[in-house]
């Protein structure tokens, strides 16, 4: 069964629905203005080597997963569940809040063109807002938190650095929330959730919620944006 986000009484509907929302998506901008904010004081140096990974949650899947396909040097993003169980690991279940998973995603970069402490630049700072508990835009429960899955000491040295750091200078009106937490395991999402925003720009929760992302990483971090996204299943 399809989850309610996807439910639509028709297809014109849906249409009609797009057609309007992109009549005032520049309204949208102005409102989803991104926090800027001063690169990490502790990163990882660029290098050579093989890919690394970064799991993080901050809100709808959909979203995340669309800013970092965007990213330069990032090699794939995929969308699922991190922070629960394997046995609770489908949409349906999630949604209930009480699984103890996060909508994340799992990053695969090369270290050698993006680092760490840039990619959490970007989640800080365009991604999502880090001050909100439980929830982002629309989305409400725990499955919505703001979450750093880190996979070994040094993600998690520059994760709680660099929350300590933007808290300090307060870069942002009220404090970071985001929990900072072991990875356990990370569980694909449904293949109809992955590179949703890429195969749905329009859809009216995207162009809404998350288009506005993509935006504000091509305004603020020109030098990181990669016009061409790298996609789970290229077309």
């Amino acid at each position: 069964m399809l989850f309610p986000k996807l439910r639509t009484k028709s297809i014109l509907l849906g249409l009609l629905l797009g057609l309007s929302v992109l009549a005032w998506q520049s309204l949208l901008l102005a409102k989803e203005a991104p926090t800027i904010i001063a690169q990490p004081i502790l990163d990882n140096p660029k290098a050579a080597g093989p890919l690394q990974t970064a799991v993080i949650a901050g809100g709808c899947f959909w979203g995340v997963q669309g800013v970092f396909e965007h990213v330069k040097g990032v090699r794939k993003v995929v969308s699922g569940y991190s922070g629960g169980a394997k046995s609770t690991a489908q949409y349906e279940t999630v949604s209930s809040g009480n699984t103890g998973h996060a909508e994340s995603v799992e990053i695969a970069f090369n270290p050698a063109e993006v680092s760490y402490g840039e990619l959490l630049q970007i989640f800080f700072s365009v991604v999502h807002d880090p001050t909100l508990l439980n929830r982002q835009g629309p989305d409400k429960g725990t499955q919505y938190r703001s979450a750093i899955f880190y996979t070994d000491e040094s993600q998690k040295k520059i994760a709680e650095t660099y929350v300590q750091q933007l808290n300090k200078s307060h870069a942002f009106s009220n404090n970071i929330v985001t929990k900072i937490d072991a990875f356990k395991a990370f569980y694909p999402a449904e293949d109809y959730h992955q590179d949703f925003l890429i195969n749905n720009p329009y859809y009216p929760y995207i162009v809404v919620n998350d288009m506005p992302k993509i935006e504000n990483l091509k305004r603020v971090f020109p030098q990181k944006y990669a016009s061409q996204p790298v996609m789970v299943n290229p077309k």
